[in-house]
């Protein structure tokens, strides 16, 4: 049997309580949310603590010291700061865009999240590079793009040798191929910057999507030393749907979670969600109480049964415990 006597800690991407926008209700869906109402929603939920606050704020005249304010009215604190590298300004690209000018830009908006993540305590400062890449055969130089991809966020994550930098994975959208697509090739484009500082936000939804095991994946990111912080959501494989937790996938979450205790992650579990047509005080509460109750099932688990099964490869035997933990399973 195995326990969690850690309390367990949630925080989420405050996107998940602003305005949501598609291709097709491009009038988008709600009314316009604030960075500071945002926070306001944020606190209704049960659990959470932490928050992934995008920079820019939604208005220039909210300043770093008025989000910190926030925060602490509400018991909330920042743990990382995403710059916007990934608006309409940079269609094209950030830190690959073929304007030298606008790569730069790029690197200015990252080095101007960097003074406020300290503004605001954060742990780290995240690259969600999302326009880098490209759609079409033939579109661009490969090489030459990743040489830019790394030169990019090498020149950002040197020039702040103290604070920490992670970058989040994923395998398309906006763009249709990212440069920095999956857990392997992000490591070997940190490995090719060399940075001690530099790791790696997992995204559950995204390993996923970009059909690897998000647990053997975790693993790995984790042996390598550059494991940053843990997303959770859910999606149905062709899309980063950004649903609630386990609502598709119960059976890798529930490894996934297993996993995040077996590496002795200590951390806060993120949510990443796009409510767009939810409640996102009750989306984010549902998603907090399924981590939970599955924790409270591992708790269950017998793991030495479960390794010996796992040293024999034997799946019947695996899928018999672990599906034994959620059914009501007749012993044969």
């Amino acid at each position: 049997m195995t326990s969690n006597d850690q309390p367990m800690a949630f925080g989420a991407g405050l996107w998940l309580f602003g305005q949501f926008v598609d291709r097709y209700a491009t009038d988008a869906y709600g009314d316009e949310v604030s960075t500071l109402e945002a926070i306001v929603a944020a606190s209704k939920v049960r659990g959470l603590t932490h928050l992934d606050i995008n920079y820019p704020f939604t208005s220039p005249d909210i300043s770093a010291a008025d989000v910190r304010r926030v925060l602490d009215e509400h018991g909330m604190r920042a743990i990382a700061v995403t710059p916007a590298i990934y608006s309409r300004r940079f269609a094209k690209g950030s830190f690959t865009h073929p304007d030298v000018a606008v790569r730069r830009e790029a690197i200015d908006l990252c080095k101007q999240a960097v003074d406020v993540a300290g503004e605001l305590d954060a742990d780290y400062v995240k690259f969600w590079p999302g326009q880098d890449g490209h759609d079409y055969p033939f579109q661009v130089d490969h090489m030459q793009v990743w040489d830019h991809e790394v030169e990019g966020i090498g020149a950002v994550v040197r020039s702040a040798p103290d604070t920490q930098f992670a970058i989040e994975y994923k395998l398309k959208e906006p763009r249709l191929h990212m440069t920095l697509s999956t857990g392997a090739k992000t490591l070997l484009a940190i490995d090719d910057i060399g940075c001690d500082n530099l790791g790696i936000v997992m995204d559950f939804g995204h390993s996923l999507f970009a059909k690897e095991s998000p647990s053997e994946m975790l693993q790995l990111i984790h042996r390598r030393g550059r494991l940053v912080s843990v997303e959770i959501n859910d999606n149905l494989l062709e899309w980063d749907d950004d649903l609630v937790v386990g609502s598709v996938h119960p059976i890798d979450t529930l490894e996934f979670l297993n996993t995040v205790r077996k590496i002795g992650w200590d951390q806060p579990i993120l949510l990443d969600q796009f409510p767009f047509r939810e409640d996102p005080v009750g989306a984010a509460q549902l998603s907090i109480d399924v981590i939970e109750a599955m924790s409270a099932k591992l708790d269950q688990l017998d793991l030495d049964a479960l390794r010996q099964a796992q040293d024999r490869h034997d799946a019947l035997a695996t899928q018999r415990q672990i599906l034994g933990s959620l059914l009501d399973l007749r012993r044969s």
